[in-house]
């Protein structure tokens, strides 16, 4: 998570192009040029996520971030706090794709309206 002493950190983090799900997803994290180590991802969206990271990790750093069932997603490091690690996918996560991981670790269904 941002610190609390930058503002403007704090306020680009809420400005997210869409809603971030608190969940726990057990999962694998790997750093550009790192090992893969166990993690617990903490939010999901479709632009990105929140995971507990052993490691330091440092913001514009790659790395990978493998859900069960998924191949591997590649993202970028936005922050790092406290052993979390908050970061940006790459190419934006399919919305059915996103809607099946909420429904498969979350209690509240998701449904979506076609118009």
């Amino acid at each position: 998570m941002p610190s609390s002493s930058d503002p403007y950190r704090i306020a680009a983090q809420e400005d997210r192009c869409s809603p971030r799900t608190r969940l726990t997803i057990p999962a694998t994290l790997r750093a550009s040029g790192g090992r893969a180590f166990q993690s617990v991802v903490h939010d999901l969206s479709i632009s990105g996520f929140s995971a507990a990271s052993i490691n330091r990790m440092h913001e514009g750093q790659i790395c990978w971030l493998t859900l069960p069932g998924l191949e591997a997603l590649q993202a970028e490091v936005v922050w790092w706090d406290s052993c979390i690690v908050g970061c940006a996918f790459s190419e934006l996560l399919s919305p059915i794709i996103h809607d099946n991981i909420l429904q498969r670790y979350t209690s509240v269904g998701v449904y979506r309206q076609v118009i």
